[in-house]
C-alpha cells in the first residue's frame, strides 16, 4: 500500500479549513486509516470543526475494541458529531460550525468508505472514474429528482449548500459503502475545493495515466489551482496493493 496527499488553501481563501489524515499502519484495530475533512463557520471556526472531528475521529478508534470497520467508524463518527456539536453550543463564535467527513479503511481486497457531506471518495483506474460516495448537498438532491441535469449543477450558485455535515446536530446520519478493490486501481478521497474545480474525466486522465502516485496527487492540485481554485483543495491518493509481488 502506498497513499500522497496534498492541501492547499487554494487562490480566493485566506485560511485552509480542510484536514486530512493518513496512516498506512494500523490504527488501533483498523489496518489502515484515511479522512478528508472539510470544515465550515465563520472566522477560524471551520478550521476548527474539521481538526477537532478529525482528532476524535483517530482517538476514537484508537479506543475502539471492536472488530468490525463498521461498527468503529461509525462510533467514531458520532464521538466527532458530539465533540463538534458541544464546542459550538459553548462558544457563540463558533455557532453553527461543522464539517464534512469522508473516511475509508483497506481490509484485504475490500475498501469501507463513511461519508458525511459533499467531499467525496472515488475510484479511479486507466479505464475509468467511479464516483463512490453521494454529496448531501442541495444540489445533488435536484439531480436526483430530475430538477437539474449533471451538466447544469456542475456550475449552479448553490451547489455549496449541503444538507449534512458533522457538528451541527446532536445526531449524525451516516452513509456507509464498502467496495471491492480491483488490481491497478487508485482511491482519490478530495473536498469539493477539487472535485469542483477538476472534471470527472481529468481527474481519470491524471491519476489513471500510469503516473506516480506524488505526482498525480500534486497535479490534481495544481489543476485545481488552474481552473480557478475558489476554495481549499484537499487530496488524497491511495494504491492499495502497491506491495504485491507478482509470480513470473
Amino acid at each position: 500500500m502506498k497513499s500522497f496527499s496534498v492541501t492547499d488553501v487554494g487562490q480566493k481563501r485566506r485560511e485552509n479549513q480542510d484536514y486530512a489524515f493518513t496512516s498506512e499502519e494500523p490504527i488501533g484495530n483498523l489496518p489502515n486509516l484515511f479522512v478528508v475533512a472539510d470544515g465550515m463557520g465563520g472566522h477560524n471556526a471551520g478550521d476548527f470543526a474539521s481538526c477537532c472531528a478529525v482528532s476524535v475521529l483517530v482517538d476514537s478508534v484508537k479506543k475502539d475494541m471492536s472488530f468490525n470497520p463498521i461498527k468503529i467508524i461509525r462510533h467514531a463518527v458520532e464521538a466527532a458529531n458530539r465533540q463538534v456539536y458541544l464546542a459550538a453550543a459553548e462558544d457563540p463564535a463558533k455557532a453553527g460550525m461543522g464539517t464534512t467527513l469522508v473516511v475509508v479503511t483497506i481490509v484485504g481486497r475490500y475498501a469501507y468508505v463513511a461519508n458525511v457531506g459533499d467531499s467525496r471518495m472515488y475510484l479511479v483506474n486507466a479505464d475509468g472514474i467511479t464516483q463512490v460516495t453521494r454529496d448531501h448537498s442541495l444540489i445533488e438532491e435536484m439531480v436526483r429528482i430530475g430538477e437539474l441535469t449533471r451538466e447544469e449543477a456542475r456550475n449552479h450558485p448553490d451547489k455549496n449548500i449541503i444538507t449534512r455535515a458533522v457538528g451541527t446536530g446532536e445526531t449524525v446520519e451516516i452513509d456507509f459503502f464498502d467496495v471491492q478493490l480491483d488490481e491497478g486501481v487508485r482511491i482519490l478521497m478530495c473536498s469539493d475545493g477539487l472535485s469542483n474545480m477538476v472534471p470527472d474525466e481529468e481527474i481519470r486522465e491524471i491519476l489513471g495515466s500510469g503516473r506516480n502516485i506524488e505526482e498525480g496527487t500534486r497535479m490534481l492540485v495544481d489543476r485545481a489551482n488552474e481552473n480557478g481554485g475558489k476554495d481549499n483543495i484537499t487530496a488524497v491518493v491511495i494504491e492499495p496493493f502497491t506491495d504485491e509481488v507478482k509470480e513470473c
